[in-house]
C-alpha cells in the first residue's frame, strides 16, 4: 500500500523552483520526513538523456509535437523508475516540474491544444497524479530578468524563446489551474526566497496532517 506524498512545484521560467525545493526539502528532513526530490524531465539516467535532447540550445527546429512526446516518454520512465518506488517506501517526492508544464507550455504556449497534450500525457501516466502541487507565480519579465542575472543556472532551449512564449506559458498555467483547482496552491514567488520557502512549507505540512485538504 502507498505510503507516500507526491507533490509538485510548477512554474514560469526564473520563479525559483530549483532553489525552494531544495530549501524545503531540507527543512522537511529536519522534521524528520523521509523525502525524496527530483525533476523533470531527468531525475534518473533515462530521462536525463532525453532532457539533453529537449533542452539542448541547437534543437531550435524540433517540432511542437514531437517535443510533448519526448516530454510524455521522459516522464513515463522517471515516473515508474523512480517517483512510485519512492512512494511505496512511503517518502514525500518533491518533484520540480510534472504534467502541468506540458499542458501549460507545449498545450497552451506551443498551440497543440491542452486536451491534446493531456491525452498523450494520460497514457504515460496511467492516472497518477501529485497529491498537491505548488504554483509559484511571477511575471515573465521578472523571472528572465532573474535567469540573466544567474550565471551559475543552467541555460536551455525555453531560455532562448521570446517573452511573448512566457507569457503564454504563464496564461497557461491559469488555465490549468482553474482545470485542477483542487489540487493546485498558488504562491507569489516575487517575495523574498525565505518567505516563498516559509509558505510552501506550511502549505506541505497541512496537507501531510491533513490529506483530505488537497
Amino acid at each position: 500500500m502507498e505510503k507516500g506524498m507526491f507533490i509538485t512545484i510548477e512554474g514560469p521560467e526564473g520563479a525559483g523552483k530549483s532553489t525552494v525545493i531544495q530549501l524545503l526539502g531540507e527543512r522537511l528532513e529536519q522534521k524528520g520526513y523521509k523525502i525524496l526530490i527530483t525533476r523533470e524531465p531527468g531525475g534518473i539516467s533515462i530521462s536525463e538523456q532525453i532532457r539533453q535532447v529537449i533542452l539542448n540550445t541547437e534543437n531550435t527546429s524540433m517540432d511542437g509535437r514531437t517535443e510533448a512526446l519526448l516530454y510524455a516518454a521522459a516522464r513515463r520512465q522517471h515516473l515508474v523508475e523512480k517517483v512510485v518506488p519512492a512512494l511505496l517506501e512511503g517518502y514525500i517526492v518533491l518533484c520540480d516540474r510534472f504534467i502541468d508544464s506540458s499542458l501549460a507550455y507545449q498545450g497552451y504556449a506551443r498551440g497543440l491544444g491542452i486536451d491534446e497534450v493531456y491525452k498523450i500525457n494520460k497514457f504515460a501516466i496511467e492516472g497518477r497524479m501529485p497529491h498537491l502541487t505548488l504554483y509559484f507565480d511571477i511575471e515573465p519579465e521578472e523571472g528572465l530578468k532573474r535567469i540573466s542575472s544567474n550565471e551559475e543556472r543552467e541555460q536551455n532551449r525555453l531560455d532562448l524563446e521570446a517573452l511573448s512564449f512566457h507569457q503564454k506559458v504563464r496564461e497557461g498555467y491559469m488555465k490549468v489551474i482553474e482545470m485542477f483547482k483542487e489540487r493546485f496552491y498558488t504562491i507569489d514567488a516575487s517575495k523574498p526566497i525565505n518567505e516563498v520557502v516559509e509558505v510552501a512549507e506550511k502549505k506541505v505540512l497541512a496537507s501531510i496532517s491533513n490529506p483530505s485538504l488537497n
